[in-house]
């Protein structure tokens, strides 16, 4: 996972400043993640 954050989600350093808004930004791109993932399983079940 993480390193489809760094290079698909373009996580390589922090974006904001403070920490409240950098934990927002990781949750919001390892739920993409997840999507991503769930629609892969989900297209190789079918």
């Amino acid at each position: 996972m993480f390193g489809w954050i760094e290079t698909v989600g373009a996580g390589g350093k922090l974006r904001y400043l403070g920490r409240a808004r950098n934990k927002l930004w990781f949750e919001l791109t390892a739920a993409a993640y997840n999507f991503t993932r769930l629609a892969n399983i989900e297209a190789a079940a079918a």
